[in-house]
């Protein structure tokens, strides 16, 4: 059980014993990315709906004069979709996506702070007992009485990509 335990947090962590990381809520849950594939932090812009996409990248934003897609990785986690507050961010990321460099937005409820996470900390998933599919999230971090979830994106992304792209092939 250990080595999977190791080989799981393993993705994130690359043997380091301390991570770098944006915390925000999403839903009432506390999520965190590492901080250095935050580009920027963004008060919300005006979206354009994308006719025929997913609700999980269904619009797009003007960032710097590049048209970048917008997620909602609520959706992704299967949460309801909820209207924005005053609090509601955009996290500009730059993640590899089949090997290239993508900005993309994530929609958030509100962004707290740049912290650091231990290792020690971290644990898988649960197999059992997730609301959520295990594969999209790294590791849970235990801060205080509170868990952080650590999502995977690349995970996330690529299966909504690969969703997509079945669902347009009616061979």
């Amino acid at each position: 059980m250990m080595e999977a335990v190791s080989k799981i947090s393993e993705n994130i962590w690359n043997g380091r014993e301390e991570l770098e990381v944006l915390t925000f809520d999403i839903a009432g849950e506390m999520f965190a990315l590492e901080a250095f594939i935050v580009q920027e932090i963004l008060d919300l812009l005006p979206e354009t709906t994308v006719p025929g996409a997913k609700a999980f990248v269904g619009s797009v934003i003007n960032f710097r004069g590049k048209v970048i897609p917008l997620a909602d990785i609520r959706l992704a986690f299967g949460m309801d979709a909820t209207k924005p507050t005053i609090d509601s961010r955009i996290i500009v990321i730059e993640i590899p996506i089949d090997g290239e460099p993508v900005l993309a937005g994530i929609r958030t409820d509100k962004v707290h702070e740049v912290t650091t996470l231990s290792r020690a900390a971290g644990e898988p998933p649960p197999s059992v007992g997730m609301r959520w599919r295990p594969d999209f999230i790294d590791c849970l971090v235990k801060r205080g009485s509170e868990f952080i979830i650590i999502p995977n994106l690349q995970v996330i992304f690529s299966a909504q990509h690969d969703r997509s792209a079945t669902a347009n092939t009616h061979g």
